[in-house]
């Protein structure tokens, strides 16, 4: 088995942060382990909302999680138990990680639906 690669908090940069985070389904795999505060592993994520993920590209996106420093895994057996560096990261950016998931939980709440405007009356002589 290759080894998992983490990188250190100096290596973590805020593109890398950006660009892991830029994927609706990684957002919310990653909103999810830091909401729960505790480990998660990765057979938790084969559904990600409505959606089912296959393996292979769950175990991509926990990747890209690792390696841009969001994540730690740890191999239990055949399961990864993932957790976050929240803690970490806050002390490198501070503010980042709860800015996007507040950005995150706003973009995914349901919509409201519109309240029909309403119409002023219409004035005689007026246009």
């Amino acid at each position: 088995m290759r080894p998992l690669v983490h990188p250190t908090i100096e290596d973590v940069t805020v593109e890398g942060i950006l660009y892991a985070l830029s994927d609706p389904t990684r957002v919310a795999i990653y909103a999810d382990i830091v909401t729960r505060g505790c480990p998660r592993m990765c057979s938790t994520f084969l559904t990600v909302g409505d959606h089912p993920i296959p393996k292979s590209t769950l175990s991509q996106h926990f990747r890209i999680l690792r390696e841009n420093g969001l994540i730690r895994s740890e191999r239990h057996g055949v399961e990864m138990r993932n957790t976050t560096r929240c803690a970490e990261i806050e002390s490198r950016f501070p503010g980042l990680i709860p800015a996007i998931l507040r950005a995150h939980s706003i973009q995914s709440a349901p919509s409201q639906p519109k309240k029909p405007s309403a119409k002023r009356p219409r004035q005689r002589g007026s246009r």
